[in-house]
């Protein structure tokens, strides 16, 4: 079954397509025409770092929105640096998949392990890239959540239990790539989702997406929101 939600927005001459953007940048701008009903709204633009910043600088700059940054973390399975089980937050939100649990049987000091080590490098990236500065007032106010891509979904799910609990007006997820199970379990969470390639199957990967993928560095993100805040300031 092959149907979408109602307020999914994809391309659907991307649908089951690989390599369709030339790399993050690109896929910003694409999904920044996308979300031009936004364009000089109040919304807020959130990036999850590292690989959503340089997906939402673009969106932020064609739509002339803010950027700010939520900070959300994998829980990574103990054997892996890139296959997590789950998720946290910047404010303590935390999203574990049950059946991943299970499935791996992971017991319990094992799960609580994960959690600790995400939890320091969220809490290391908070210090980074926002410093002393408190998170934005989102009361009453629509949320763009961006990030580079949606496989199963736990950051982005933690993400949303951060962003809930400051009730905005709207959340909408926007990114270029997704699972179609994923997109339509993560829809139900939100207003609106923008995801433009749109790919089902056993196997998918965000990398697959990109013709050119890099994992991005703490130096790359710093380096984008240094150049927005200094454009915001009119330098």
């Amino acid at each position: 079954m092959n149907t979408l939600p109602d307020n999914v927005i994809e391309a659907p001459a991307l649908r089951d397509r690989i390599h369709v953007f030339r790399d993050r940048t690109d896929a910003g701008e694409r999904l920044a025409r996308m979300l031009s009903p936004y364009r000089e709204t109040d919304a807020l633009i959130l990036a999850i770092p590292a690989g959503g910043v340089p997906v939402a600088a673009p969106i932020a700059r064609a739509l002339n929105l803010p950027l700010d940054v939520l900070v959300a973390s994998k829980v990574l399975l103990p054997w892996t640096t890139e296959a997590g089980y789950g998720a946290v937050a910047f404010d303590g939100s935390v999203w574990i998949n049950p059946d991943y649990v299970a499935h791996y049987g992971l017991d319990e000091a094992t799960v609580k392990a994960g959690v600790a080590a995400a939890q320091q490098k969220v809490a290391r990236r908070e210090r980074r890239f926002r410093g002393d500065r408190p998170f934005p007032d989102l009361a009453g106010r629509t949320v763009i959540l961006v990030d580079d891509g949606l496989a199963a979904g736990s950051t982005l799910r933690a993400a949303l239990a951060a962003l809930k609990k400051r009730q905005p007006a709207a959340i909408v997820i926007a990114v270029p790539t997704g699972h179609l199970e994923s997109v339509r379990q993560l829809a139900r969470e939100v207003d609106t989702l923008v995801c433009p390639n749109i790919r089902g199957g056993f196997s998918y990967a965000v990398a697959d997406a990109y013709r050119h993928w890099h994992d991005e560095s703490e130096e790359e993100v710093e380096a984008i929101l240094r150049a927005l805040a200094s454009e915001a300031a009119g330098d």
